[in-house]
């Protein structure tokens, strides 16, 4: 891959430049074994040490307390939006559970847990094209429910949410997929948390699910057994083979983020690489941004720019540059620059660099 070449993808997304050498250093031949990570059994030794190594690494990284299990599942995000009621519904007598839908994505999560409980959606802001977070009140969260979902953060738009809600002693239970370790959080405020790789961890295809034990153990008898969080948890993920590459990429990827100093380092990072774009976003008229100031997130910077054309032409411009895949969700169009842990401060400066030259010459 070219140096000259930023990738905003939105997922699969870039991965830090050094964990991708060393992935390609060690390939062909994994701690001296002559064998490559792909190769060797989800039950070696030198695996287990590095599924044990990702787990105690996340778990150093966001103070996470010992009464939660940390889980590598199959399927990605995607795949918890079903796992979810079959694992939790029961908890609640008439298998209530509360939605927050802020995007496509949590829109999504409470379309696919429909054949698995009652499912109430208690806030819903597609009227506004998802432009802000709703607020929850307390009032608002049922106490008879099994529990609260919300998307943290919307990887479409770009909104997220500042301030979690007050749910009681109902759980909360967080997709944060396209956030997730890219700020401070308290992980004692929720019962459950999710994220697919692809975005800030690494490769697609697989989830890491943190949920507080008294949380497993009320899965319906029609659970799959490897979407059966409590079989996963006993199991250690390992009820049968798991994605042995994902989760060593995983593990070097919390290695590299420890080394800039964790996560409150790199929410700083974000926080700058973020600013440099909407600032440049709020200064013209030229730009515009889809969500509210005041519920942007520093992961998803989406906007549009005066018509169609320009925007089909901003993005081959853009590619031709280096500036790879800018384009916006097929759901919304428009322009959206992905800007997770590993993109560096530099691809930030020459894409805010393009958009300044790109309204010089088009304006």
């Amino acid at each position: 891959m070219s140096e000259k070449v930023f990738n905003f993808g939105a997922g699969p997304a870039m991965l830090p430049v050094p964990v991708m050498e060393r992935i390609r250093e060690e390939f062909l031949d994994f701690q001296g074994m002559g064998v490559s990570i792909i190769e060797i059994s989800h039950r070696a030794k030198q695996f287990e040490k590095v599924l044990l190594d990702a787990q105690e690494r996340f778990r150093q990284l966001t103070n996470l307390p010992d009464n939660y299990k940390i889980l590598f599942v199959h399927g990605g995000a995607r795949m918890q939006f079903s796992a979810l009621p079959l694992n939790l519904a029961g908890r609640s007598a008439t298998k209530k559970c509360l939605y927050v839908e802020t995007g496509n994505f949590a829109k999504l999560a409470n379309k696919d847990a429909k054949p698995f409980g009652d499912i109430r959606v208690i806030a819903n802001t597609a009227d506004s094209n998802y432009d802000h977070i709703p607020e929850i009140s307390p009032e608002m969260v049922e106490q008879d429910a099994a529990y609260l979902h919300i998307t943290s953060n919307n990887t479409i738009y770009g909104s997220r949410y500042n301030s979690f809600p007050e749910t009681g002693s109902v759980p909360l239970i967080a997709d944060q997929t396209s956030e997730i370790l890219s700020r401070v959080i308290d992980y004692s405020k929720f019962g459950c948390i999710y994220a697919g790789l692809q975005k800030n961890l690494g490769p697609s295809g697989t989830a890491i699910v943190v949920i507080r034990e008294d949380l497993l153990g009320h899965a319906a008898a029609e659970t799959p057994l490897l979407l059966n969080y409590e079989q996963c948890a006993k199991d250690n993920s390992l009820t049968n083979t798991a994605n042995t590459f994902a989760i060593y990429v995983t593990g070097l990827v919390l290695e590299w983020l420890q080394e800039q100093g964790g996560v409150a380092a790199i929410e700083k990072v974000n926080e700058q690489k973020a600013k440099t774009l909407f600032d440049l976003i709020d200064g013209t008229d030229y730009f515009r941004g889809v969500i509210r100031p005041e519920f942007r997130g520093t992961m998803n910077v989406s906007f549009n720019l005066p018509s169609e054309e320009l925007e089909a032409k901003f993005l081959k411009e853009a590619g031709e540059q280096g500036l790879y895949a800018l384009k916006g969700h097929r759901s919304v169009g428009g322009i959206r620059a992905s800007i997770y842990n590993a993109m560096p401060q530099a691809g930030v400066e020459a894409l805010a660099a393009f958009m300044r030259e790109f309204e010089k010459n088009n304006g």
